[in-house]
């Protein structure tokens, strides 16, 4: 059986405090499962739900592993904050993908370093 997991990727050049974090990584990890087919989320689920916190340095580099996922047909939800706390509205903060096959995501992000 394919192991399935999720990444979130997050944007340090933001350097958003915890809370703020926690919920944009909670808003894009669910944003992607809600796109996922059904079958992917019951076996994730099944599975753990295994998630990952990894990190890029810029916007720019967001939309390079945004269009890397899409072009391997992966599941992404980009996040953009709606700017009623501490960011401008309108600043795009992570990324999703998955869940998916962990080799499939592994070969799109695993370069990355842990948040």
């Amino acid at each position: 059986m394919n192991s399935l997991k999720q990444v979130i990727l997050v944007r340090k050049d933001l350097e958003l405090s915890k809370g703020k974090l926690a919920s944009q990584v909670s808003h894009a990890s669910v944003e992607a499962v809600l796109k996922s087919h059904k079958d992917d989320i019951v076996k994730w689920r099944n599975q753990g739900m295994k998630k990952t916190v990894l990190r890029v340095e810029s916007l720019e580099d967001l939309h390079k592993f945004k269009t890397a996922a899409e072009d391997v047909g992966l599941v992404v939800a980009l996040i953009t904050d709606a700017g009623r706390t501490e960011i401008e509205p309108g600043t795009t903060t992570c990324l999703a993908i998955g869940p998916a096959d962990e080799k499939k995501i592994d070969a799109v992000t695993g370069t990355l370093k842990l948040l």
